[in-house]
């Protein structure tokens, strides 16, 4: 067998265990990484260098940092008030916290980072209104992951530079991407996925966890409050930190040091002790995150992306209609964005998309927008983006939940995304 069909085999067996159940996730992970290095689909340098990614250490940071916030009084605080202004009512508690997460989502290019700054919250409000963690936390990832970047705010005014950066570099510049294009292409996108989070999600989530949760957690009963000092410093570093990721741009420091800071700073100012840091770390989760992305390396390492590429392309030549193509550009990158990370499927797609639209002479604005949107917006395994690991284990959720709990909003994301950029962004 070649490489490739090695890989593909290797991956299904994975996906096959993750649903399974019967081993635990981090080691089905685990295991899949040494059968990549082992048939030669994964170079062991590059797997080893896995564990150091700055994405994991960004995880690993942030449960700390989420950790220590939630050591103080200040998250029970917050959440009385908006248990108070919400009188009770759930729906108005998702409403009140999906914008929060929506408007945060725009400086902060982080889905795992902006997660781990509302679920605290969000947990000590489900615990003001006894219901399970288990029924938002899902929904609020949605919001974290979907909506990054989709305004012209923080992070989301490059967006334009860099889809023109990709039209130059495969020289079709014909075509310019306007500063307000991806916002204009993924405002309905936004605005149907805080709907469906707000009103619907909550229907379909589980009344419980399905599995420990092991994450973030808020409950302190059995332990004495913080002194005053280390209360203060508990609010302050947790509040820098947030600060410094939102002008992390302006810094110019390195959102993982930004992180790695504040859980350091919450052990150097006493909020949480060295055996309470540690503990708030996930491992499984962690060790998940890195299978994850040997599996996005060797896919990568392979060729799969670029033979899916390539017939991806051919398809697109022989259809006339500007709807089907958007919704293959769509749906193909959407799926290998769930077990491939993001920026690599946009580098593999994009041209791809660009390459397309210049043989056909279409318009190729709508088409990498679309793209971009997908790779931007995968919550349905824990391969697809760090959020995920991080949502699971503080949720309570095994991967059949998750999917069950996917598969409408991707839906509505496919049809909403597909139907208003392929009409507002014609290729012809």
């Amino acid at each position: 067998m070649t490489p490739l069909t090695i890989c593909i085999v290797i991956c299904v067996l994975t996906m096959i265990s993750y649903v399974w159940g019967k081993l635990p996730m981090a080691l089905t992970a685990m295991l899949s990484m040494v059968a990549f290095i082992l048939t030669g689909c994964l170079d062991p340098k590059t797997a080893l260098g896995y564990f150091g990614n700055t994405n994991g250490i960004m995880i690993v940071a942030m449960f700390v940092v989420a950790a220590g916030f939630t050591r103080t009084q200040f998250v029970k605080k917050c959440a009385a008030s908006v248990n108070g202004i919400a009188k009770g009512s759930l729906m108005m508690v998702m409403l009140g916290y999906v914008l929060v997460t929506a408007l945060l989502a725009q400086f902060i290019q982080s889905s795992v980072i902006v997660f781990g700054i509302m679920a605290p919250m969000m947990i000590a409000s489900c615990e003001e209104l006894n219901i399970s963690p288990s029924k938002t936390l899902f929904p609020l990832s949605i919001v974290s992951i979907a909506t990054i970047s989709a305004l012209p705010l923080g992070s989301g005014a490059t967006q334009a530079a860099e889809l023109n950066g990709y039209l130059e570099a495969n020289g079709y510049t014909d075509f310019v991407v306007a500063l307000t294009d991806p916002m204009k292409a993924r405002l309905p996108m936004l605005i149907a996925v805080m709907i469906y989070c707000i009103f619907f999600a909550t229907r379909f989530a589980p009344n419980a966890p399905v599995v420990k949760a092991t994450g973030i957690e808020t409950r302190k009963d059995n332990k004495e409050p913080l002194s005053p000092f280390r209360e203060r410093a508990g609010y302050f570093v947790f509040f820098l930190t947030t600060v410094a990721l939102i002008l992390q741009p302006q810094l110019k420091v390195d959102t993982w040091v930004i992180c790695l800071t504040g859980a350091l700073c919450m052990v150097l100012f006493g909020v949480l002790t060295e055996r309470e840091a540690i503990a708030a770390i996930n491992w499984p989760m962690a060790f998940l995150f890195v299978g994850a992305l040997s599996m996005g390396g060797a896919l990568t390492e392979t060729g799969a992306g670029e033979v899916i590429g390539g017939i991806l392309a051919g398809f697109a030549n022989r259809i006339n209609n500007p709807y089907i193509i958007g919704f293959v550009f769509f749906i193909v990158p959407f799926l290998l964005t769930q077990v491939m990370m993001n920026r690599t499927v946009m580098i593999i797609f994009i041209p791809i998309a660009i390459l397309a639209c210049k043989a056909m002479g279409a318009n190729p604005v709508g088409i990498i927008i679309l793209v971009q949107s997908a790779c931007l917006s995968s919550f349905m395994t824990p391969m697809a983006t760090p959020a995920v690991p991080m949502c699971m284990a503080s949720g309570g959720y095994n991967i059949p939940s998750l999917i069950k709990q996917s598969v409408l909003p991707a839906t509505i994301l496919c049809i909403v995304s597909v139907g208003w950029i392929m009409t507002v962004f014609p290729m012809f």
